[in-house]
């Protein structure tokens, strides 16, 4: 469970910290619809780092209150995977193929993490 744990930290971490600090440029490698202002990105970027934050945390102080457990993430990682893929079923995550294949490759890592999870509560 600890594997499952440190690598959303990770995911999350790298992901939050790119949006944090350049949102428009990372939009535009990845093939997604870049907005006039990196304000909703840094925002999302912001909300990830503050996920992984608090899984470590949890995990390097296990008494410390308010931290997200297994069980939290749980429904935060199969909701958003269920958004992104709703997204790409109604076709309005990506216009590129590269941006729906970055999309794709979210949702099932996050599909994947919210299992493990799962089995591993």
């Amino acid at each position: 469970m600890l594997h499952i744990l440190w690598a959303e930290i990770a995911i999350k971490a790298a992901i939050g910290g790119i949006l944090l600090v350049a949102p428009l440029i990372a939009l535009s490698i990845l093939g997604l619809q870049r907005p006039d202002i990196g304000f909703w990105p840094r925002i999302v970027g912001g909300l990830s780092f503050s996920i992984a934050a608090s899984i470590w945390i949890g995990l390097q102080y296990p008494n410390a209150r308010g931290s997200i457990g297994p069980a939290a993430l749980v429904p935060i990682n199969l909701t958003t995977a269920a958004v992104l893929i709703a997204a790409l079923v109604m076709g309005t995550a990506a216009s590129t193929r590269r941006g729906k294949l970055v999309i794709a490759i979210s949702a099932v890592s996050l599909l994947a993490f919210g299992f493990l999870e799962i089995a591993h509560a």
